[in-house]
């Protein structure tokens, strides 16, 4: 159950905990003794809260850092921070927007600090014997009840509950999560948040000749499934946006088999088209004036008696043909026809994600996912978005000259690159299924889309990580300027004859 969040001007009898900010090196909240709050080393650091008695109700006191820092983000680890500390309470007053220092932009404060009080309830507690969910079910914001920011708390729960969408399909083992399974989450989602929805089964993946996606799920028990999502604004569309998520429910590694350590997470390799799934459920409450097409293909890649062998040749939706040596390299696979199946739609701007690489975690660590672009415009538009929704992204380069590392003797091109770069030449290989025309990015969500600590915005596990980098993409969604045609050499005319 998520948490609903409504504004008013008065605290509710019922409330059982009230909620006020403090700031650093300031004096807190008339209604706290500030010797308390000294004697228990509060600082008003953001994040941190520290409950104290009160006069009608106890009061969680939660810091907001600087008062001349506030940012959304704070008030988004504040919001996560309330959720965790009020988890034995069913319905809490807050007067934290109502507090906020002058210049704070009272809007995308709402947004954010709605988000983090449903974000920070979140638990996966389906498969316990004994449950202890977070019991939070309702917050009254009071001080702060203009129709502006009663819209803005409306929109960051529905962003925040669609992350948790997310989080709960990376958190389903792969056993029970099949694609068909996937599938079917995904046609329910759509049908009550308003989105056309189409689902591919194995006979229509083969009509559509999407090799890759089949030459993956070869060694499975559970057929595939390609889902597209679209989702139509109530205005004439500023454009289109594509959105590619990789959906492989739980990967083995193929013939090319992880170790049990290696496999031990991998329920999460779904991760991207969980972003995908997630973003698209909350675009309607959003209402971006983009129009957002998501295209998730969805399998295992598993070890069955005809498993795509290392050496064997796909053959992808745009007819390219690929040597697979490592079957373990098998995310791009999917995601190549995906990228061409986006690509013949003609939109205006493509960005896939996707758990693709180790190489990535090893250069950028947990909590950075890289991110690849064709098109400069497009990718500052892409960090601008992450930056907005505080999920970090750090540009990597797509060098030409490595694209000759993916050549193969009997195919277009092989699906590994060899044992450096690997991030990189992975991008490079997605880049071979979109037309250079269309802009076009990547991200390598390898790292942050499932931790196994609790972390800033929920628990350990599935994240629901780069959701609110598509919503924020494609609520501010502008048309990338086409590439300038690159002009063909002059040729020389022939001397006259004398």
């Amino acid at each position: 159950m998520s948490v609903s969040v409504v504004t008013t001007r008065s605290v509710p009898a019922k409330a059982e905990l009230l909620v006020l900010p403090a700031f650093v090196e300031q004096d807190p909240p008339d209604a706290v003794d500030a010797a308390v709050l000294t004697s228990r080393g509060f600082t008003g650091a953001v994040g941190t809260v520290q409950v104290v008695s009160g006069a009608e109700r106890p009061v969680a006191v939660v810091g907001l850092g600087p008062a001349d820092e506030v940012t959304p983000a704070a008030l988004r680890r504040a919001g996560v921070a309330i959720a965790r500390a009020a988890c034995r309470h069913k319905a809490i007053a807050s007067d934290v927007l109502g507090s906020l220092p002058d210049g704070v932009d009272q809007v995308a404060a709402a947004q954010a600090y709605a988000e983090g009080l449903v974000l920070g309830a979140y638990s996966y507690t389906e498969l316990k014997s004994d449950p202890k969910p977070n019991l939070l079910r309702k917050v009254t914001e009071v001080g702060a009840s203009s129709a502006r920011v009663s819209a803005a708390v409306d929109r960051g729960v529905a962003i925040a509950e669609a992350v948790c969408f997310a989080r709960d399909l990376v958190n389903e083992p792969g056993g029970s999560l099949t694609p068909p399974k996937m599938a079917q989450a995904a046609a329910r989602m759509a049908r009550k948040a308003g989105l056309k929805a189409k689902v591919m089964d194995k006979t229509a993946i083969e009509k559509a000749k999407l090799g890759g996606l089949l030459g993956v799920n070869r060694g499975s028990l559970h057929p595939p499934r390609l889902v597209q999502l679209t989702y139509e604004p109530d205005v004439k569309p500023v454009g289109t946006l594509a959105l590619v998520g990789k959906g492989i429910t739980f990967d083995a590694g193929g013939l090319s088999i992880k170790t049990g350590k290696g496999m031990m997470t991998m329920k999460c390799d779904m991760g991207g088209g969980a972003a995908v799934l997630g973003a698209m459920m909350a675009l309607p409450a959003v209402k971006p004036k983009a129009r957002v097409v998501g295209y998730v293909p969805m399998t295992d890649n598993m070890l069955g008696p005809d498993a795509t062998r290392p050496g064997d040749v796909l053959t992808i939706r745009n007819r390219k043909t690929v040597e697979v040596l490592n079957t373990d390299a098998e995310g791009r696979l999917i995601l190549a026809d995906a990228l061409s199946l986006a690509a013949e739609a003609e939109p205006d701007a493509i960005i896939d994600l996707a758990t693709l690489t180790g190489a990535c975690m090893a250069a950028l660590g947990l909590d950075y996912a890289g991110l690849m672009a064709n098109h400069e415009g497009w990718r500052d538009q892409v960090a601008a978005a992450a930056d907005a929704a505080a999920e970090p992204v750090w540009p990597l380069p797509l060098p030409a000259d490595y694209r000759k590392l993916l050549d193969s003797p009997v195919a277009d091109l092989k699906n590994i690159g060899g044992p450096y770069a690997g991030a990189l030449t992975a991008g490079l290989f997605l880049q071979e299924f979109v037309d250079d025309d269309i802009a076009w990015a990547h991200l390598d969500i390898a790292g942050p889309a499932f931790t196994e600590a609790d972390h800033n915005t929920g628990p350990k596990g599935g994240t629901g990580y780069a959701v609110r980098i598509l919503v924020e993409l494609a609520a501010n969604f502008t048309r990338p300027q086409k590439k300038p045609a690159q002009k063909k050499p002059a040729q020389k005319k022939p001397a006259k004859k004398r």
